[in-house]
């Protein structure tokens, strides 16, 4: 008999999907007390197939639920948790609220390349009309000058330009794709595309510009920069003016994915590359040391280790390239064993990721670009 009611529940249900057009199938997951879904981290990690099906069509209804009235997306927010009813009235109470709509943390820019991956398996046109909504946002923000802000209806830091958690970088290979036409956006019209491939190349001109000089030497970018002056900006109280040991990384990859790059774009490369070198620390390791008598029971421990692989600060001070650290109190320190426990193991401060990019990645690139390279077309 349950079995019964089940089934004839779910009839029902698709009987009025298909009538609204409006695919809320998280719901009956909910009201089943199932929490099997994939999360939104992996939303677009999925087999080309899975993006024709229905649990595709549950997590794209859900997006658009999400979609603010901006026609961005708030960010850190698990998408694809199934939705009941109560879910879905908050959500639509909320669609006014601007100052939530961001570009950090991956917001926006990737809803739209989900929506756009759900369109051409399902070819329903709210995916598409979403899509084009989210796309008119990102092309209505940017500034004059090329950036983007990480948040545009927010004061303080988030107006900054921002190249933080690769934020602008990730808006524009997305424009990027759509303005040279990928089949993925073969769906967006011409003049979005037009208007695309010219949001890219102002951004491109905007991050040649931003990147810091010193000492008539090119070297890298902070994690965000001035909206008006394009001078490198603080943002929360421990992220200070500095260059950037870990967002420049993400910068210099866009930068390197441009088809015959011409010579400004050559030198950002060349001049960066130079300054991953120089800055990059060796001799040392940071490890994770076990204390229980600490609130999250270990310690972040930079010790001394010749064998170690070279670490990057993900803060350097302009003109000494000094590793810098800061606490919640705002106060400048060189060395990490000064920041209070919380924020010293709470906070991202060494990355190795410039590793790969002066191995591998560098290389392979300007043998193909650099004048005087073997390899260089």
């Amino acid at each position: 008999m349950n079995f019964t009611r089940t089934i004839m529940k779910k009839s029902i249900g698709y009987l009025l999907l298909f009538f609204s057009g409006i695919a809320f199938s998280g719901e009956a997951a909910a009201e089943n007390g199932s929490d099997a879904h994939i999360a939104w981290k992996d939303a677009l990690r999925q087999e080309e197939g899975w993006y024709q099906g229905e649990e595709a069509a549950c997590v794209a209804d859900n997006v658009l639920l999400y979609q603010l009235d901006t026609g961005g997306w708030p960010k850190n927010l698990d998408m694809a948790k199934p939705l009941n009813e109560k879910d879905r009235d908050a959500l639509l109470q909320k669609k006014g609220d601007k100052k939530a709509v961001t570009i950090d943390n991956g917001a926006t820019y990737t809803q739209l390349e989900f929506l756009a991956r759900v369109f051409n398996a399902a070819n329903k046109d709210r995916y598409k009309t979403a899509f084009l909504k989210g796309l008119n946002f990102l092309l209505g923000i940017q500034y004059e000058n090329g950036g983007w802000p990480q948040s545009p209806y927010q004061a303080g830091y988030p107006l900054h330009i921002t190249f933080n958690d690769n934020a602008m970088t990730g808006v524009m290979r997305l424009l990027r794709g759509i303005g040279r036409g990928d089949p993925a956006f073969a769906f967006v019209d011409e003049a979005r595309r037009r208007q695309a491939a010219a949001a890219v190349e102002k951004g491109i001109e905007c991050i040649l510009r931003c990147q810091v000089i010193v000492d008539g030497r090119r070297t890298a970018w902070c994690a965000q920069h001035d909206e008006k002056s394009l001078r490198p900006a603080p943002a929360r109280s421990y992220e200070k003016i500095s260059l950037s040991g870990s967002e420049s990384v993400g910068v210099v990859r866009f930068l390197m994915e441009i088809d015959n790059p011409p010579a400004p774009v050559i030198e950002a490369v060349q001049g960066a590359a130079a300054w991953f070198e120089q800055v990059k620390l060796t001799g040392i390791r940071q490890i994770r040391k076990e204390d229980p008598s600490l609130p999250e029971g270990y310690d972040k421990v930079i010790v001394e280790d010749p064998a170690a692989p070279p670490l990057w600060a993900r803060f350097y001070e302009i003109g000494t390239n000094r590793p810098i650290f800061c606490g919640r109190d705002g106060i400048v320190k060189y060395t990490l064993a000064e920041i209070e426990h919380e924020r010293r193991t709470g906070y991202s401060w060494y990355t190795e990721s410039p590793a790969a990019l002066l191995e591998k990645d560098y290389p392979r690139w300007a043998a193909l670009w650099i004048p005087g390279n073997p390899g260089k077309k």
